[in-house]
């Protein structure tokens, strides 16, 4: 895993400083080692983050004369040893043994379609020198990031948002439907939208082709449809979950793929502790594993110890407990949102900041959980669209962050139009078809609220210190098979009703059966004292007080009633807004 950055240029030469420049921001994506490549209107960056092939051999910007192609690539193709078996078998020669070049092959064998023979996770930029195109990607899920901005005849791409900022000549004007979807989908903003209106982000399963003259066109390789097959319909609940365990068992597996030591972070929940109990399953003996906890608040409990350790015992992982107390939690803060890509309000991002932190200094690559709850239906308001006859209205009901009537007292007038969020689902749900409610809803969190919130909050909180997560739960195998499977055997008992069944038989009950947890940094949804001051001293900034985003009636509200004002999934909307004031503060917007 890495970070990626670069400029096409259609007026004349690219501007290579300013690809330096976006590189510098990167560099805790990409520690060990730096290049660039410049040919003409095209110059790329990378940082590099060492984990398949250590040997100079793969550094980045890959350039293969022979095929007239260049690449710089963020992620990792899991596959990348069976693809080079099939490209040497066609006369392809290799000078390294990384999944890099394994990429130039198969672009220069089969095209663009190359991608859809990757499992992995990936974004990347590739160069033609014969026709001077530019071939963007992203894989199938969006786990890996790609930013991009277009202005004065030059396009330039970036891991980060930030990165394409420090650049300079980017339009931070606020973008008004963005603001809206921040302030509904808990600070969800669907691709291509940014925050700020000069930056957009490839959407995942996306290729976009540039022409050396700017002209670009967008495909989609991969769709997901949630829905029952008729195909499926002799599978009895036994034959799902065998089929449930043997998926996640080959994407786990799938994941061991390094050339450095390896690590899970351990929650103590159902999804990690499969990973871990799946680990040993293949005969892994030396599993580190990783847990973080928080000072309680308002008797909230702020770590799950119990459950982590319980598994660490079991499976005689190397486990490391790691205790955060609230004067340490405040002082990340500022590092944390430095860190985000794009604003995310949910407090436990500072969480995987931390736990990151002491993770990276025993490993470089690790397995997390994230992605089974919305894959699998495992959230406690999935059960309520189960028999919706208004699945747009309930779901805005149990999902949105607040209506529209509401948005309309919390932001300034000047930022109030249509209702763009509700909007959004209502498109979204049109394009689903004849799918049911459920299902809608399912496919809707898939393909756009988990790659925006819980995806991308692992991507930017790990690579602050150079330590690659990998998702298991987002194998695309896996996905195409939960999406068949009826989603009663999802929502039922609580949720997850299928991968509970099929983890009985590697987990102990005490694991599967305990009430759902989530990751609690209570300190940030009941704010007091220091926390208090810390965002009351934000949305008093000048600067928030002259972008003048939201109304001081509800500001000074949210101030004044901090713990009676949560949004329905239970998060405080006083974070919600200063999060994002003090992500434009910290960006320099």
């Amino acid at each position: 895993m890495c970070g990626v950055c670069g400029e096409l240029n259609f007026k004349g030469p690219a501007d290579l400083q300013a690809v330096h420049t976006m590189a510098g921001k990167l560099y805790s994506r990409g520690p060990d080692a730096g290049g660039f490549f410049q040919q003409d209107h095209v110059a790329f960056g990378h940082r590099r983050l060492s984990i398949l092939d250590l040997a100079a051999t793969s550094q980045q910007p890959m350039v293969d004369p022979e095929l007239g192609l260049a690449i710089v690539f963020n992620g990792c193709i899991y596959n990348f040893r069976r693809l080079r078996e099939e490209l040497t078998a066609k006369g392809y020669r290799f000078f390294s043994t990384g999944d890099t070049e394994v990429i130039l092959k198969a672009y220069h064998a089969w095209g663009p379609a190359c991608v859809e023979r990757f499992y992995g996770m990936f974004a990347f930029a590739l160069w033609e020198r014969d026709s001077g195109r530019v071939v963007l990607a992203r894989d199938r899920l969006g786990i890996k990031p790609l930013y991009y901005a277009e202005a004065g005849g030059r396009l330039r791409f970036a891991s980060s948002l930030p990165a394409l900022l420090e650049a300079g000549d980017v339009d931070t004007t606020i973008d008004r439907a963005a603001l809206h979807h921040y302030m509904s989908f808990h600070a969800v903003v669907p691709a291509p939208m940014t925050i700020i209106k000069g930056v957009r982000k490839l959407a995942p399963a996306t290729i976009m082709t540039i022409e050396p003259d700017g002209t670009r066109r967008e495909s989609v390789y991969w769709k997901l449809h949630v829905e029952p097959r008729a195909e499926d319909r002799g599978l009895t609940e036994a034959d799902w979950r065998e089929m449930v365990l043997d998926a996640l068992t080959a994407a786990v597996e799938r994941r061991r793929v390094a050339d450095v030591p390896t690590g899970v972070l351990l929650s103590g929940g159902l999804d990690s502790s499969l990973v871990v109990a799946l680990l040993a399953r293949q005969g892994q003996t030396d599993i580190k594993t990783f847990s973080v906890g928080f000072d309680a608040v308002n008797g909230i409990e702020g770590d799950e110890f119990k459950y982590s350790d319980l598994i660490a015992r079991d499976f005689a992982t190397d486990h490391t407990r790691i205790r955060v107390d609230a004067s340490r939690t405040l002082e990340a803060l500022p590092h944390a949102v430095a860190a985000m890509a794009e604003p995310m309000m949910s407090h436990d991002a500072v969480g995987f900041y931390l736990l990151s932190e002491e993770v990276s200094k025993h490993v470089k690559v690790v397995q997390s959980g994230q992605g089974a709850d919305e894959i699998f239906g495992g959230y406690h308001w999935y059960p309520k669209l189960l028999q919706s006859n208004d699945p747009v209205g309930d779901y805005a009901r149990v999902y949105f962050d607040r209506d529209h009537a509401e948005m309309r007292s919390t932001l300034a007038p000047q930022w109030v139009n249509g209702d763009y969020s509700r909007a959004f689902v209502e498109d979204f749900f049109a394009g689903a078809g004849k799918a049911s409610a459920i299902d809608k809803t399912l496919q809707l969190d898939t393909e756009i609220m988990l790659v925006d919130d819980p995806v991308k909050r692992v991507d930017n909180m790990t690579m602050a210190f150079g330590l690659e997560a990998r998702v298991p739960f987002l194998d695309h195998e896996l996905v195409e098979l939960a999406v068949r499977i009826p989603a009663e055997l999802k929502v039922r008992d609580g949720g997850k009703y299928i991968l509970k069944e099929a983890g009985r038989q590697v987990l102990p009950a005490e694991v599967i059966d305990r009430p759902k947890g989530y990751f609690p940094v209570p300190a940030l949804k009941h704010i007091r004292g220091p926390y208090l001051d810390f965002v009351r001293d934000i949305l008093n900034q000048p600067a928030a007080r002259e972008r003048e985003l939201f109304n001081r009636g509800y500001v000074d509200h949210l101030l004044d009633d901090p713990d009676g004002t949560l949004t329905p999934k239970g998060h405080s909307k006083l974070w919600q807004v200063s999060l994002l004031e003090f992500w434009l503060q910290t960006h320099g917007i």
